[in-house]
């Protein structure tokens, strides 16, 4: 996501469990008597055996795709403002240490078999129209597929719901707010969530969020048209507050109020959920971030966190993934293609 000019560290093993097998002992027995042998000793009696065991199979792992690959997607995914910015256009503000980087780093991809046309801004139209940015013209996303492709990221859906724009409207509604004396001295006030109320008792940010998963749901059925070889992951947004807002007060300051923080973390919960919703009608993978970016975000110290604050650290993007988020979504995105 990201204020456009027109959101996977460490990760637990994956758990084994053991099959546990029933021996049937099968009992055989003689019908009628035995036929004694002229040296008057019966005849050797063949031994009883139980029933064949069939053995487990064991399952086939997936293997892991090895291209050709290509990443689509925002901000979140392009790495906006993380240096060093390459390719073109460059207003699409590519890293060429984002995830898709360094995802295709890890699977030996290189040249034609890795392909990023992600970019700062991109909305779901950006993927099948032209966006244009203040550096050119970047083509339509889903025109590097081909029937080739054997792999896909997509990281969008931010944008289309609005989120950046909700919260500089938060910030906004505290501002104003705190100049009236509410915030600050009522921390349940909630002036950016009364203001998202819509009139007949709705939430227009959750009207904006479901309207982007019609059009994410159109977008997978293409990708799959366009490329239908390929495995297809749509990768979610880090946490960008953690589950207690109040914690941020060091560093957003006592004039957000922690009824709107909360809603902020509510408001990021159903993009995600509408993300792996989508993902999974459509066949494809979701990656969560969340859970990997938990500790990490921009509220965490600055060694620690994925990603920045409203004040960030000079040079890059607020409220946008740094390097190391970069490297947590990597992470994640490397553990579902592996399984």
């Amino acid at each position: 996501m990201s204020l456009s000019v027109r959101p996977i560290g460490t990760f637990g093993g994956v758990l084994s469990a053991g099959l546990a097998a029933l021996l049937v002992a099968g009992c055989s027995g003689s019908s009628g008597s035995e036929t004694v042998a002229a040296g008057g000793s019966a005849p050797p009696r063949a031994a009883a055996t139980g029933p064949t065991r069939t053995p487990t199979p064991t399952p086939t792992p997936t293997p892991t795709p090895t291209g050709p690959y290509v990443a689509l997607g925002d901000s979140y995914t392009a790495g906006l403002k993380i240096s060093p910015q390459v390719g073109e256009p460059k207003g699409c503000s590519r890293s060429s240490v984002n995830y898709p980087s360094l995802v295709a780093q890890a699977l030996g991809l290189a040249g034609e078999r890795f392909r990023d046309v992600s970019c700062s801004g991109a909305r779901t139209g950006d993927l099948t129209g032209a966006q244009s940015t203040e550096g050119g013209v970047n083509p339509p996303q889903l025109d590097a597929l081909t029937p080739a492709t054997r792999l896909v990221t997509l990281g969008i859906g931010g944008n289309d719901a609005g989120f950046m724009e909700v919260v500089g409207q938060c910030a906004k509604e505290n501002l104003v707010d705190a100049f009236k004396g509410l915030v600050g001295s009522d921390r349940s006030a909630a002036p950016c969530r009364d203001s998202y109320a819509a009139a007949d008792g709705g939430d227009q940010v959750q009207r904006k969020v479901d309207s982007a998963g019609e059009r994410l749901g159109e977008t997978l059925k293409e990708v799959k048209r366009r490329s239908p070889q390929a495995r297809v992951y749509v990768v979610g947004y880090p946490a960008l507050l953690p589950a207690d807002p109040g914690s941020c007060v060091p560093v957003l300051g006592s004039t957000v109020a922690g009824g709107d923080l909360g809603f902020l973390v509510e408001k990021e919960q159903q993009l995600n959920a509408m993300l792996k919703r989508r993902a999974e009608a459509a066949g494809a993978v979701f990656v969560d971030l969340t859970g990997p970016s938990a500790g990490h975000d921009m509220c965490a110290g600055e060694t620690v966190r994925w990603v920045e604050p409203p004040f960030p650290t000079h040079g890059l993007a607020a409220i946008h993934p740094n390097a190391k988020g970069q490297e947590g979504a990597a992470a994640a995105v490397l553990k579902a293609l592996r399984g």
